[in-house]
């Protein structure tokens, strides 16, 4: 069978054209594991079979058993739908730039209540009145803005309105807004200096600092003296230093790469109104032209959700400007010359540093989870790239989930992981299971989603029946083993559905990585337990107050998460989901 594919393969690269155009790499189920872009797809194709190839590259070769191809007009049109097939087919030999990091941006009402805050992406504000500065990749520093801000200016503090005029008012940092009318203009004027400040002028707010400081030693108030020093040491050291003399105060992030080896790093510097905010690094397995690498990843690093565009970006000469410029919409520039190429070297540097010092530790990690799949695929007889397990878990009955976690080739997929909330009567292990399995795999089916080859389960020949019950209703073949453990819930077996035992060597990269299954698999389901527990706790405490019914509860328990938060909202945002004559009753109940 395996020279039947090979020559068919060969057939197929016989009639290539010279063209530019996308390919196509399949495995034996026909799933899309690998696409890839050529100027001539004749010449680009051929030379996956042609001489020795390394580390991923070469168990993307050794996967291969079909092809297919889309011829295009230009290189530019191949560069744009293999972006479109990669987001298509999620293909799991590609370079995927996934970034979880969702930057804090600080935000600025303007309103009659002027206050300051920290929000993340997910939670962008539809408030009118409102100006969002940064975002900040130091979360830190954007904090300790945030508190130089509060201290310096009278601005709201309180989340929710006082009965009285609060400490804050006492002691001169907030103007009582809660209980006195402010003047608009000394609100505006107050607005006016915060934004010249979180735009890049630094240089007012340290001058005021300044006299202030000179203010307190006057009158002997040594102590205040000094805590306003620190606010100014903080401007001076962390924003003032990174201070790049530009003049457009223009938004702009700078991209470079260093290729060591096997391996390309890739750095991104953000430079938010002059001032160079944060860097960013990435270091992943090179099995494609590096240019084509920068190209994909600076449009897959704007593409995320609510990522921040800037106004201008800085590439090296490698990378195709105007294609980028038209798909992002965003000024590209690759300087040669002036500051602007200072920054680009510097991105290039900080690359070459990073990468360094990585590559020893992705060599070990990768090395340890392909000879761990490698090393379990001779163990069971056949070979295994995706792994699924599952993990239930409830309290004396109730409470009842479960948890999935994914594995592809030895990494996790934490995309693919999925929960479940029991919805049958069933309460003990053996029949939650099979509520589950049943609910997955009726989903792979209906949805023809990616099945996997080893499903592995917490325990033995009972869980492994119970899975395999349901499976077979399904007519699905897919191994079902058993992760069998000791008093100290440490792995020491392999079950098979035959009940044979397979013994694992206690400390083997295969142990270590049945660990991590299990373990992992078992954080999830736990997590989403105490998620529900808690969530059940706070609603049958709801459910003691007269006028709360299970519509009002459910929005309460969207709305503000914790007892507390509904005990510190104001009367005006519980309004909108109770009745006024309820408020009273539950912040009385709740206080008590």
């Amino acid at each position: 069978m395996y020279m039947d594919i090979r020559e068919n393969i060969k057939k197929k690269l016989a009639l290539l054209p010279d063209s530019p155009g996308c390919y196509l790499m399949k495995d034996v189920t026909g799933t899309v594991i690998y696409v890839g872009k050529a100027k001539i797809l004749k010449n680009r194709v051929k030379s996956y079979f042609r001489g020795e190839k390394f580390g991923k590259t070469k168990l993307l070769v050794q996967n291969i058993v079909d092809f297919e191809y889309i011829v295009t007009g230009s290189e530019k049109e191949a560069l744009l739908l293999e972006i479109n097939l990669i987001k298509k087919y999620d293909p799991k030999y590609n370079i995927i730039f996934r970034d979880d990091k969702q930057y804090p941006y600080i935000m600025l009402s303007y309103d009659k209540n002027p206050e300051l805050s920290i929000i993340r992406p997910n939670k962008r504000t539809k408030r009118k009145n409102v100006k969002l500065f940064g975002p900040y990749p130091n979360g830190y520093a954007a904090k300790k803005i945030v508190q130089i801000l509060n201290r310096m200016y009278p601005l709201k503090k309180c989340k929710s309105f006082k009965d009285d005029l609060c400490l804050y008012y006492h002691i001169g940092e907030c103007l009582g807004y809660c209980k006195l009318d402010i003047d608009k203009e000394v609100i505006d004027n107050m607005i006016l200096e915060i934004t010249s400040f979180l735009n890049g002028n630094y240089h007012d707010l340290y001058k005021k600092l300044e006299s202030e400081m000179l203010k307190a030693s006057e009158k002997l108030n040594f102590e205040k003296a000094k805590d306003i020093k620190e606010v100014m040491d903080y401007i001076k050291i962390t924003l003032e230093k990174q201070k790049i003399d530009f003049n457009d105060n223009v938004n702009r992030d700078i991209f470079n790469y260093y290729v060591y080896k096997d391996y390309i790093s890739i750095q991104v510097l953000h430079s938010r109104n002059g001032n160079l905010v944060e860097r960013d690094s990435y270091v992943y397995e090179l099995n494609e032209d590096e240019c084509d690498v920068l190209n994909n990843f600076i449009i897959s690093f704007y593409e995320q959700d609510d990522r921040f565009k800037p106004r201008e970006i800085l590439v090296p000469e490698c990378v195709d400007n105007d294609l980028l410029s038209e798909v992002l919409d965003i000024r590209v520039l690759s300087p040669v010359k002036g500051d602007k190429k200072k920054l680009l070297d510097m991105a290039e540097e900080n690359a070459k540093i990073k990468i360094e010092d990585k590559i020893k530790l992705i060599k070990n990690d990768y090395n340890r989870t392909v000879h761990a799949c490698e090393e379990l695929s001779k163990k069971i007889g056949f070979e295994v790239h995706r792994i699924e397990s599952f993990d239930n878990s409830h309290l004396f009955g109730n409470f009842r989930v479960s948890g999935m976690v994914v594995f592809i080739d030895g990494r996790k997929s934490t995309k693919d992981y999925r929960k479940y909330k029991i919805i049958s009567d069933a309460k003990d292990d053996y029949h939650m299971m099979q509520e589950v399995i049943e609910r997955r795999y009726a989903r792979v089916i209906n949805d023809n989603l990616n099945a996997p080859d080893l499903i592995l389960v917490d325990g033995g020949l009972i869980q492994i029946n119970a899975t395999k019950e349901v499976l077979d209703n399904l007519a699905l073949n897919i191994p079902v083993y058993g992760m069998q453990k000791n008093d100290k819930h440490r792995i020491t077996h392999l079950v098979s559905p035959d009940n044979e035992y397979i013994e694992i060597e206690k400390n083997s990269d295969l142990f270590h990585f049945l660990e991590t299954i299990s373990e992992e698999v078992h954080r999830f389901a736990i997590s989403y337990h105490k998620e529900i527990r808690s969530k059940g706790t706070f609603s049958s405490k709801l459910d003691e107050i007269p006028g709360i019914g299970k519509q009002r509860k459910k929005e309460l328990l969207k709305k503000f998460g914790t007892l507390k938060g509904i005990l510190d909202a104001s009367e005006e945002e519980l309004e909108k989901i109770i009745p006024k004559s309820v408020i009273p009753i539950l912040k009385e109940y709740l206080q008590k």
